[in-house]
């Protein structure tokens, strides 16, 4: 059994594109498209973090009819990527269209954080022990 407290995560975007372009840029990270898994809805994007071999925690970016918009089915997600020292990161994020909603700061023993926001409204953290 997976011994990670989170196993996977997946952020819902409204233009795949151009969250996989926000991503790439503040952490460096190329995507794995993926065709629609199972039974999954039509018109459903999937792009991976990181190859389904990788261990540890994984996720991916999902396109989706309904997930983004005013229906009552809103769905966004909280991820914390872990950084060497989040402020790297963090000076990325208004260059590539995001947000930042709080710098960083200390988390005492736990760390330091930041609290961000990509160019898809959904609210993320990086997380470091430095």
């Amino acid at each position: 059994m997976n011994q990670n407290i989170v196993c996977w995560f997946e952020i819902y975007v409204k233009d795949m594109e151009r969250a996989k372009k926000f991503y790439n840029a503040v952490l460096g990270t190329n995507f794995i498209d993926s065709p629609m898994p199972g039974e999954s809805p039509g018109g459903m994007k999937m792009s991976f973090f990181s190859p389904t071999e990788n261990q540890g925690v994984s996720g991916a970016l999902i396109e989706m009819p309904g997930t983004k918009e005013g229906d009552g089915h809103c769905v966004n997600t909280m991820v914390y990527f872990p950084c060497q020292d989040c402020s790297v990161e963090e000076a990325r994020i208004q260059s590539a269209g995001g947000m930042v909603n709080r710098s960083k700061f200390s988390i005492g023993e736990f760390g330091f954080c930041a609290i961000c926001v990509d160019t898809e409204g959904n609210p993320f953290g990086l997380f470091s022990m430095e």
